[in-house]
């Protein structure tokens, strides 16, 4: 892609506002805290003691929205001291500008490097950065920034206060996680009507699955409908998409597809129930007519062998939907991973699990440890974050420095834009630059006009800040330029009613905000992190982590251990992992201004989607695992091994720009037929995983195809002739 291109392509990005659910009791609530904040501030200290304490209170507000499944007050108490620190150190070395430029230079470093631990951290050692080189210029002695960075700390209490005291839609979030994967299964069911074949994205069931990792004190309050719901639909999927494959299931025509299309509408108006049930916490109330066809007694006349399998435990796993979603479970309250409760009625009973704990999730002080490994970890000069934390203390400690030189005054607008908006990745780092100059012309005319018509006093300027921070809380999820003008009306009403004119700040902030803007796109492009470049990285790990998962899944048709496998769990995670790495990765490599090197968007494409009809294949697989005590498999055992072995070499040789190789695989299945097979789903799928890895090698191929003499391509490989279709037909996406 062209660079003229990709600026176009991150402008319009930067400049765009999407339609979001809002949540105005929460902006109301941040709003409210920093409105007590400020007019303590102002009663008890003044109007430069209430600026900066309302500074703190406004970012405590911010860090409480990032992305945490509920709300944490320890976000909001870090989020303030940390920037009270930032502000004292300041202030102590500010009227020595060397000094002042080691502490800018190494706390911007630190604050780069910080992404390493997750973008929440990032994010707010970043806006602490660039809101410490305000509040600097606003004490007047030591003890005067002690008492600022006293009130900082307040700011931040009474924030994390509010979380506690007033919570909105307590578990509302994992409530819409949770029903938003149930809606997802629900709308899958229907595809598969139609089309058979049909894609799932995993991401609704990775949403709930974070959400669902809690804290040991919340874990004791959780809802109930909201314990093991997920784990069961975990389950269905693997099921849907078995019972609709004409592969493993049932032909594409005929009664047999009939009675699957039913099960599957009679599915969705049961997912569908739950999901409505679980969002608004009501009972369940499933439609007359899913639950004839689920209680239909002559299924075992339609549908025989897998399909009858796969029918029978699709009713038993929607039976357990509704019975979690619909009043407490028995017993300890656990978030099972694994193996569902059975109704008696709906024949054998499934095999039951051990009990598992809940997924917690660390508190504050652990994650400190957590954070600083992490940080240690990506510490090398080819890591994206290093050169995203070096990149940005250049930028920010030459701002200051120009800012300083320039005759404008309020030198500080320049690196505190760039701060701001700079990113680890290209995209991000260039559509925040455009927002921000965009909304910083459009939040100061605003605020212009009404200063100048208004001429708002003390107390007048600091209803509009509040007002303003409000409008930025609720708005703050729709796009980056709503978000930027509601921030450059506030500081400019927060500044004015610490009694500096809006001339003294408006121009400048727009010229310095737009040079900020312009030093981070220049210092991206001069010493970049392109996502391109490791895009066959990223690629190979795909392919290991599927070859692991669809090894784990062959591992148990030759040692049967039933429903419950937690090595299959942990495999199917991880390739979801490298899943989403990958489709991040390729997303910004889209929109990146460098050639592809090896690996061009067609081959990327295509390689993509042979590896997603990898993954599809080993969990259709999954969903017909052999019960404990089955008669197992001994060639499974051979070609698992093969699966591993040969996808370790394969990424290797994706990494060293080489087609892979499947000989092993291939010999595993030999073998195996001349061995005999028990189970026609066994068989096919093997089958249909050797055929995806060589779509993954005609994807990579980019040699030339042999031409006959009359000029045509060659037909010698048949996979490549017949639109990638192997031995066993066309495989499943």
């Amino acid at each position: 892609m062209t660079w003229l291109r990709a600026l176009k392509l991150t402008a319009r990005s930067g400049l765009s506002v999407e339609r979001k659910r809002l949540e105005p009791l929460i902006a109301l609530r941040g709003a409210a805290g920093l409105a007590v904040v400020i007019g303590l501030s102002l009663t008890l200290f003044g109007p430069a003691v209430a600026a900066s304490s309302a500074f703190g209170a406004y970012q405590a507000a911010i860090a409480t929205f990032q992305r945490s499944w509920r709300p944490r007050p320890e976000l909001a108490i870090a989020s303030g001291s940390s920037l009270a620190v930032s502000t004292f150190l300041g202030y102590l070395t500010g009227s020595h500008t060397l000094l002042f430029l080691a502490l800018l230079s190494l706390w911007t470093f630190l604050a780069g490097l910080s992404w390493a631990a997750g973008p929440t951290i990032g994010l707010i050692a970043s806006s602490n950065v660039a809101i410490m080189l305000v509040t600097v210029t606003l004490p007047t002695s030591v003890a005067a920034a002690a008492g600022h960075a006293a009130m900082m700390v307040v700011g931040g209490a009474v924030q994390a206060a509010l979380v506690i005291l007033f919570p909105v839609r307590r578990w509302g979030a994992q409530r819409d996680a949770l029903a938003d994967a149930l809606a997802a299964e629900a709308d899958y069911a229907r595809r598969l009507r139609h089309d058979p074949l049909a894609d799932f994205d995993p991401e609704p069931l990775m949403a709930a699955r974070d959400a669902a990792t809690i804290t040991p004190r919340q874990a004791r309050t959780r809802p109930a409908e909201l314990h093991g719901a997920r784990g069961i639909a975990e389950r269905i999927r693997p099921v849907l998409a078995s019972l609709a494959d004409p592969a493993v299931g049932v032909p594409e025509e005929g009664p047999e597809r009939d009675r699957v299309r039913e099960l599957l509408n009679a599915a969705a108006a049961v997912l569908d129930a739950a999901a409505r049930a679980i969002r608004h916490g009501e009972p369940v109330r499933i439609p007359p007519a899913a639950l004839a066809t689920l209680k239909t007694p002559d299924t075992e006349a339609i549908l025989t062998g897998p399909a009858d399998r796969a029918a029978t435990r699709l009713a038993a796993l929607l039976r357990d939907v509704v019975e979690t979603a619909g009043k407490p479970p028995e017993g300890p309250r656990t978030d099972p991973e694994d193996g569902p409760r059975a109704d008696p009625e709906s024949g054998p009973r499934p095999e039951q699990p051990p009990p598992h704990t809940p997924l917690l999730r660390p508190t504050l002080p652990a994650l400190i440890p957590a954070a600083l490994r992490a940080m240690r970890a990506d510490l090398r000069h080819e890591s994206p974050v290093t050169r995203h934390a070096i990149r940005v203390t250049a930028v920010a400690a030459a701002g200051y420095l120009l800012g300083t030189w320039l005759p404008f005054g309020h030198g500080y607008w320049a690196p505190m834009a760039s701060v701001m908006v700079m990113r680890p990745d290209f995209s991000q780092t260039y559509s925040r630059a455009v927002a921000r100059f965009g909304g910083t012309l459009v939040g100061v005319a605003l605020a212009t006009g009404l200063v100048q018509l208004a001429h708002p006093g003390t107390g007048l300027s600091a209803i509009l800040a509040v007002l303003c921070a409000g409008m930025m809380y609720l708005l703050m999820r729709t796009g980056q330029m709503a978000a930027q003008a509601c921030v450059a009306a506030y500081v400019v009403f927060l500044l004015g009613m610490g009694g500096e004119q809006w001339t003294q700040t408006v121009p400048e902030r727009v010229v310095l905000t737009l040079m900020g803007g312009v030093l981070a796109m220049i210092a991206y492009a001069v010493y970049p992190a392109w996502e391109t470049p490791r895009l066959r990285t990223r690629l190979a790990d795909w392919l290991i982590a599927d070859g692991r998962y669809a090894a784990a899944v062959v591992g148990h048709y030759a040692d049967p251990a039933g429903k419950s496998c937690p090595d299959v769990r942990e495999a199917l995670l991880a390739a979801r992992d490298a899943r989403i790495a990958w489709l991040e990765a390729s997303d910004r490599a889209k929109i990146e201004p460098v050639r592809h090197r090896g690996l061009s968007r067609a081959a990327a494409t295509d390689a993509e989607e042979a590896l997603a009809q990898l993954g599809r294949v080993a969990m259709l697989m999954e969903a017909h695992l052999p019960e404990r005590g089955a008669t197992p498999v001994p060639a499974a055992a051979r070609l698992a091994k093969a699966l591993r072995k040969s996808t370790e070499q394969g990424a290797k040789a994706v990494r060293e720009r080489r087609v892979p190789k499947w000989e092993a695989v291939r010999t595993a299945l030999e073998e195996w037929d001349g061995e005999g097979v028990p189970d026609r789903v066994v068989r096919r799928g093997a089958g249909l995983l050797l055929t995806t890895l060589e779509e993954v090698s005609d994807a990579l191929d980019t040699s030339p195809a042999p031409m006959l003499v009359d000029g045509s391509e060659s037909a010698s490989d048949p996979s490549k002739s017949s639109g990638r279709q192997g031995p066993e037909g066309p495989a499943a996406r």
